[in-house]
This record gives structure tokens, C-alpha cells and sequence, in this order.
């Protein structure tokens, strides 16, 4: 079993929540405990919630901080809790505790938790600055984050992780991780579903409160999904699904802030980059995981 925590903004792209839902489907995944970040961080403990109990799973899940260390707020609402009245849900949840939970379980497995942050980086910035030492008891920390695209048609894009609390993601990439990976844009934005594809498929019990959330994703933003978070999730258990570089990252916080700034390197270089993605094999064990969950596997 792979023990992970999980770092989330659901409730915005609906991504999260099919992240979420792969991790509460996968076999091997001990999901230790669920902390939300940015805007509405308790609204959104109330969406992981509605997914956490369709899954018949109790996971501890804590509100972490709903505005960046230094700046404006750039993630104010979350949009996807209009689905909240229809899915059931818990609505306390305990206060002002969750980088110390991290912290907490990261200390009482050393060498074991893979941190996975698909948010904004302000709660594992704290955590990082709170308790330094929790770095180097991590098994890794892998991060939906970032744009590595120097000639392509994203290159130059500034990602809205990194973006939206680039301080904190900068207390990030300095972290001494064992395992420090990237799925930045350059990847994941080569793995879309559309919408029509994803009513089509979406059919697993646990995935409906997900079709409704992204229902909302579709009437108000895009008609498809970008895997961006189930495919950093997918790299912990299935790590070849892409080709990784090592090298150098740093973010820019004055000039162009939040914009990741890579610099390719031998082998011992501190961060792991994702370059390439065998897409067609994702999708297969995407679905291979969901639909084969029955919500039985994890007792």
C-alpha cells in the first residue's frame, strides 16, 4: 500500500474530483487524509466529502488556508459546491488544523507518505516553513504544477498552481524531497476527454457525484477535461506512463510571477520533470481503476 496525502482545490476544475476519485478506487492507495486549500477551503472539504462517502470510505479531511502567504486571492469561490444540496455530505470538519495533520502523519511514517498537491501550494509552503524538518521524511511529493514548455505552444504559459501563491511554491521547489516531480502543462495538457466522451463513460457508481460536478465544470467553463490531476495521482503508482527529465526548478515571484523556470541537469539534479505522456495507456488504467472499484477493496 502507498500511503498518501492529498492537497486539493476541488471545486473549481472539476479535475480534483476525478483525482480523488481514482485514489479512492485504486487498490494500492492508503489515502491517509485530504487537505483543502484556497477560497471556500471548507466548502471544498465538503466536496471531497460528497466523493468520499459515495466511496463508503471515512477519510479524515482537514480546511487548510483559503488565501495565498503574500498576495492577492486569486481562487475566491468554489464553484462546484452548488452540487453540495444534492450529494451527502459532512459539514464540520476540525479548524486551523490542517498543516499540523500533515505534519502529523508525515512524522508517524517516515520514509513512507507521498505528498500529492493538485492546488495552489499555500498549505505545503506553510508546512514546509512550520516544520522543515517533514522534507526529508517524505517518500516524495508529487505535484500537478508548473509549465516546462520552452518551444511549443504552451511555452511561456504561467500555470495556475504555481501562479496562484508563487512564494509558496517557491518554499516548494527548494524543499530537500528525496522525490521532487513536476506533471507540469507540457504533459497534461495532452490528456483531455471531451464532454460527450465523458457523460459516455462516466458510468461507475462513484463517478456520478463527479458527472455532476463537472456538469457545472461544462455549463460554465469548458466542454471537456484535462487530466492534469489524475495524472500527477497515476505517476505515483504507474510511474512510466511518462518520461521524466531531472533538472533545476525555480519559480519567478518578481518579474513574471509564478512562472517556472527549468534548467535541465544530470542525474542527481533536485527536481523530476514530466516530458512526455503515453496518453492512449492513462485512459486505459484510469478506467481500469474506476470502473473496476466496487468499494470493498479498502475494508
Amino acid at each position: 500500500m502507498t500511503k498518501i496525502l492529498l492537497d486539493t482545490d476541488i471545486g473549481t476544475d472539476v479535475d480534483d474530483a476525478v483525482c480523488l476519485a481514482y485514489l479512492l478506487s485504486h487498490p494500492d492507495c492508503e489515502l491517509l487524509g485530504i487537505t483543502t486549500v484556497t477560497g471556500e477551503a471548507e466548502k471544498r472539504a465538503s466536496l471531497a466529502s460528497v466523493i468520499c462517502k459515495a466511496a463508503g470510505r471515512d477519510i479524515p479531511i482537514y480546511p487548510g488556508a483559503d488565501r495565498p502567504m503574500n498576495g492577492e486571492q486569486r481562487q475566491s469561490i468554489a464553484q462546484q459546491a452548488a452540487a453540495l444540496p444534492r450529494w451527502p455530505h459532512e459539514t464540520d470538519f476540525p479548524q486551523g488544523q490542517a498543516v499540523d495533520f500533515m505534519a502529523q502523519a508525515i512524522r508517524a511514517h517516515p520514509g513512507e507518505v507521498t505528498l500529492l498537491t493538485i492546488g495552489p501550494l499555500t498549505n505545503a509552503g506553510l508546512l514546509f516553513s512550520k516544520y522543515p524538518d517533514v522534507a526529508e521524511l517524505l517518500a516524495g511529493l508529487v505535484m500537478m504544477g508548473g509549465n516546462f514548455d520552452e518551444t511549443g505552444s504552451e511555452a511561456g504559459r504561467i500555470e495556475w498552481n504555481i501562479a496562484c501563491d508563487p512564494p509558496a511554491s517557491e518554499i516548494i521547489y527548494r524543499a530537500p524531497v528525496r522525490l521532487h516531480r513536476s506533471l507540469g502543462l507540457n504533459v497534461t495538457q495532452r490528456v483531455m476527454m471531451s464532454v460527450d466522451q465523458v457523460r459516455e463513460k462516466y458510468t461507475a457508481p462513484l463517478l456520478r457525484p463527479v458527472l455532476d460536478m463537472a456538469e457545472i465544470w461544462f455549463a460554465g467553463f469548458y466542454p471537456f477535461i484535462t487530466y492534469h490531476d489524475p495524472l500527477a495521482a497515476a505517476t505515483i503508482f504507474e510511474p512510466d506512463l511518462c518520461a521524466y527529465q531531472q533538472g533545476t526548478v525555480s519559480v519567478d515571484t518578481t518579474d513574471k510571477p509564478g512562472k517556472t523556470i527549468w534548467q535541465p541537469g544530470g542525474p542527481e539534479a533536485p527536481h523530476q520533470v514530466a516530458m512526455a505522456v503515453d496518453v492512449d495507456r492513462y485512459f486505459e488504467h484510469f478506467f481500469h481503476i474506476v470502473g473496476e472499484y466496487k468499494g470493498t477493496q479498502h475494508g
